[in-house]
């Protein structure tokens, strides 16, 4: 069987306030090209269809678009819903759409439930796990600690005990939405760290064939059977090395996995440049950027007059402007975001506890400050679900 893996399409996301939707439109056109040009026979989508639980209509527009388009092909696709969706909304008419071929799985309490589909050589069962929000489902799965390992987990002992329960050599394929142990992460992911921990092994996923996973932005491959497709497009300046595309991948007779990378299009490249002004004005080599989407980092030791401006008559597509003088650490004048640089919201707690005490926390305030940022993040989503 042969399945198309793609993710993390963010529709109503903008990149530096340009507006994507043209280019998310593009890569729909491109998906469905590929369905019908490369035999594909389901495809599978990864979570965070959408940027945000309440999309623009515009966004709502392309995915109604999307999902006619894969109907009309005959191609099934099974969807999950991610840390962005909502999937109460995301999973309205799931059953009407089940009969068209487009089957969504947004509820945890359907993660043993598998879309059943069938090739020449049998059934392979697709189990869809939706972005689980650890404080929302740890009563659906009984776990007495809420955590994304222990949630996953208890997720996957019900895909495994109904696959134990299917005719042999049933083949199996999971999709979540998760951060998994070696992956690597980019800017324009939300963070879904409970108690401290964001990322869960990837052997808990362990006795299925195929692992379609969603949540972080670069193409990956943790092993074989278990990859991330990334994001189409890109949404941060981190992506800039990013090749973008999708998972074609192959499921043979016995459960083994050969897969493909498939370009996504690429509507403008992504430079990030470096020096002072009159460096990147004057600097040739820069020149294969004049019409890439550009971040320019200064490094003029006094902000310049109209940087934004100059910057613009040889680089059009300038989108931001970071200030990076060369100072020492311990130099006043750094800014305060450059002194935050690469800390979570726990560390700077931490920081400023030892700041304004003159010692750091002992680990009884470490876990009343994990949990306090725990439960304002479980109460945001839980505002999310409501809205």
């Amino acid at each position: 069987m042969r399945l198309l893996h793609t993710s993390d399409w963010h529709l109503g996301r903008s990149f530096h306030r340009v507006g994507m939707l043209g280019a998310q439109a593009e890569f729909i056109g491109h998906l469905v090209s590929t369905v019908r040009e490369r035999e594909v026979d389901a495809v599978v989508v990864s979570g965070d269809v959408y940027d945000r639980a309440v999309p623009p209509l515009a966004a709502v527009e392309l995915f109604d678009d999307a999902l006619h388009r894969l109907a009309g092909l005959g191609v099934p696709t099974v969807m999950i819903s991610g840390n962005h969706d909502s999937a109460r909304r995301l999973g309205v008419g799931a059953g009407l759409m089940g009969r068209a071929g487009i089957h969504l799985r947004t509820e945890p309490s359907a993660c043993g439930t598998p879309v059943v589909l069938s090739d020449g050589h049998g059934d392979v069962a697709f189990y869809g796990l939706p972005y689980l929000e650890p404080a929302l489902v740890k009563d659906e799965f009984a776990v007495e600690k809420a955590g994304h390992g222990t949630v996953l987990a208890a997720a996957m002992d019900r895909v495994r005990a109904d696959l134990a329960a299917r005719a042999p050599g049933t083949r199996s394929v999971v999709l979540a939405h998760a951060f998994v142990t070696g992956g690597e992460p980019s800017d324009s992911e939300r963070d879904i760290t409970v108690g401290g921990v964001a990322a869960v092994p990837a052997g808990v996923f362990d006795g299925v064939d195929y692992v379609a996973l969603g949540h972080l932005h670069g193409c990956q491959t943790l092993t074989e059977r278990v990859r991330y497709s990334g994001s189409p497009l890109p949404y941060s300046f981190s992506e800039a090395t990013h090749r973008k595309s999708m998972w074609l991948v192959d499921l043979a007779a016995d459960g083994a996995v050969t897969a493909e990378r498939v370009d996504c299009p690429v509507p403008r490249a992504l430079a990030r440049i470096r020096g002072t002004l009159e460096e990147l004005l004057a600097d040739p080599a820069l020149a294969r950027h004049t019409e890439a989407w550009v971040e320019a980092t200064l490094t003029d030791p006094v902000r310049p007059a109209d940087p934004m401006a100059r910057l613009t008559e040889r680089f059009p597509h300038t989108l931001s402007l970071v200030f990076d003088p060369a100072r020492t650490a311990d130099d006043p004048a750094v800014s305060y975001a450059r002194r935050l640089a690469g800390r979570d919201d726990q560390q700077i707690a931490e920081d400023f506890v030892t700041h304004v005490r003159g010692a750091g926390p002992d680990p009884h305030e470490r876990a009343v400050l994990r949990d306090a940022f725990d439960a304002v993040r479980a109460d945001d989503a839980v505002r999310e679900v409501a809205r």
